[in-house]
C-alpha cells in the first residue's frame, strides 16, 4: 500500500476480510491487497486476520479486525455520487442488502454498520442554487425521502 495520500482504516471485529471482500464486490475499480494475520502472543488467535488493504471506487482502505471496543456511528460517513437513478437503486440496493438499514435523506447502513450516503451528483448544484425558491423546494422535497428520487428532485428543483 502506498503511503502518498490517506488510507481509511475501518475497525471491524471478526469481519475485516469478509467486509473487504463485500465492498470490492460493490464498487468498480477495487480490489483486495496484502492480507496481514496476527502472530503467536498477540491479542487474537494466531493465524486470524490482523488487517486487509483494499481498495474500493479507487479509494485506499485498511479493514481491522480490532476487537468489539469500537463502533461505527454516523458521525462518519462516505458519499457514493451517482450519475443517475439506475446508479442510486444499484449502491442502495448492494448496501443495504444483508441486514443493512436505510435511513433519511439518502443515508444508509451497510451490514457491518457503515454509513453511507447516497446521491444524486447534482445534489449540491441544486441546493446552493442562487435563487432561493429552487434551492428550498429541492430540500424539502429530499428532507421527506429515504432513498433520493431523481425525478422527484428534478420536479421539486424546475417548480413542477
Amino acid at each position: 500500500m502506498t503511503t502518498e495520500g490517506f488510507t481509511t482504516c475501518l475497525w471491524f471485529d471478526g469481519q475485516a476480510e469478509e467486509a473487504a471482500h463485500y465492498y470490492v464486490s460493490v464498487f468498480k475499480n477495487s480490489s483486495i491487497g496484502e492480507i496481514a494475520r496476527y502472530p503467536e502472543g498477540a491479542p487474537q488467535p494466531a493465524g486470524s486476520v490482523l488487517t486487509v488493504e483494499f481498495t474500493a471506487n479507487g479509494q485506499r482502505f485498511l479493514a481491522l479486525n480490532g476487537g468489539p471496543e469500537f463502533k461505527f456511528t454516523e458521525a462518519v460517513s462516505f458519499m457514493v455520487f451517482c450519475e443517475n437513478q439506475e446508479e442510486i437503486d444499484y449502491y442502495w440496493s448492494k448496501l443495504t442488502e444483508g441486514g443493512g438499514e436505510p435511513g433519511p435523506c439518502g443515508w444508509l447502513k451497510d451490514r457491518y454498520g457503515l454509513s453511507w450516503q447516497v446521491v444524486p451528483d447534482r445534489l449540491q448544484a441544486m441546493v446552493t442554487d442562487p435563487d432561493p425558491a429552487k434551492s428550498a423546494r429541492v430540500m424539502k422535497a429530499f428532507m421527506a425521502m429515504s432513498k433520493f428520487d431523481v425525478a422527484a428532485l428534478d420536479k421539486a428543483y424546475a417548480g413542477e
